[in-house]
């Protein structure tokens, strides 16, 4: 049965900020390298909007559509192969992680909030509010060695059917949280993040790396005080982000900054009107996707790109081998390229 979607607030709150510049796609961010021009596609059966990939144990990538249903595909699939349905949220699966202690897989819902599923398509409830407040954006999670789950819940204020409004927006209306198997608490570990979205544990799981997605910011947070240090600003938004397991983490970018967009923030009152506005005039994603690969610092590795727009809005990355598996905001499809 379909969780009741929330309603969104109609008026945004936007104040008065600087523009901003993106930093220019050269040097390791040069688009050298588009292979992700020249992806190989593994279609849903029916919906849209495979948000995010994960390899389970079993070898299977798993991703969950806008209808609530979590697909599986074989790893050796091909684009006619058709996926087995594991389960319904009846909300909408966004990120995706593995419980290393028993290989179940983790859902971030983004109506449900933070959810279990298990090999026999049993889905239990984890968390769904803190503190007194409902969890209205569960997005992205990395779950350490013990089970702890920390999640990013991206907005207060804004379900994700009106992501949009956030950015608009434009305000810290995010945080991060952390649920613990043993007692099932969920604290606040952090917050004040601009639409925080992509969330990955470093191998000694003493920090999180996060990515923000309206700020376009890659941040560490301190596990042991709280500490957020800004790590990079990036050209483009960033979106979900998974750990490689050698220290090293791939980060989906799903468009380059939008001018538009970025021009507006000095002007509170165009932002109010262009959030009311029919989705088709209000700034719109570009249609260029980079998967972007950084150390535990930022800096950054590599960078693939998609400027010819075959696979867009991608929201999900993860390696597994040689393999890169790409997830997608609106794309019928999984993606996957060799890396080399």
């Amino acid at each position: 049965m379909p969780i009741p979607r929330p309603p969104a607030p109609w008026l945004i709150r936007p104040v008065k900020l600087p523009a901003t510049t993106p930093p220019p796609l050269e040097g390791v961010w040069a688009p050298d390298d588009t292979r992700l021009d020249d992806v190989e596609l593994l279609p849903l059966p029916d919906g849209h909007g495979p948000e995010d990939v994960v390899v389970g144990p079993d070898g299977g990538v798993y991703a969950g559509a806008d209808d609530g249903r979590i697909w599986r595909w074989p790893a050796d699939a091909h684009a006619g192969d058709r996926p087995a349905l594991v389960a319904g949220t009846g909300g909408r699966p966004l990120g995706l992680e593995v419980d290393p202690r028993d290989g179940s897989l983790i859902v971030c819902d983004a109506y449900r909030g933070l959810l279990r599923l298990t090999a026999d398509g049993t889905i239990t409830d984890l968390a769904h509010r803190v503190g007194g407040r409902r969890i209205l954006l569960c997005n992205n999670a990395a779950v350490a060695r013990d089970g702890t789950v920390y999640f990013t819940d991206s907005s207060n204020r804004f379900p994700v059917s009106h992501w949009r409004r956030d950015l608009l927006e434009h305000r810290p209306n995010g945080r991060v949280l952390a649920y613990a198997p043993a007692s099932g608490r969920v604290d606040v570990v952090a917050e004040g993040f601009y639409f925080p979205n992509g969330i990955a544990l470093t191998p000694q799981e003493d920090a999180l790396m996060l990515c923000e997605t309206v700020a376009h910011r890659l941040v560490r947070i301190s596990l042991a005080d709280g500490a957020v240090r800004v790590l990079d600003d990036l050209p483009a938004y960033p979106d979900n982000m998974s750990a490689a397991g050698d220290g090293t983490y791939w980060i989906a970018l799903a468009s380059p900054r939008v001018a538009l967009a970025e021009r507006l923030l000095p002007h509170p009152m165009l932002r109010r009107i262009a959030a009311v506005l029919p989705t088709r005039l209000q700034p719109q994603p570009l249609p260029y996707t980079i998967a972007a690969q950084v150390d535990g610092e930022g800096k950054l590795l590599r960078a693939l790109h998609g400027p010819a727009g075959r696979y867009v809005m991608a929201t999900g990355v993860r390696q597994h081998g040689g393999t890169l598996w790409l997830g997608s905001l609106t794309e019928h499809a999984i993606a996957r390229v060799a890396l080399g």
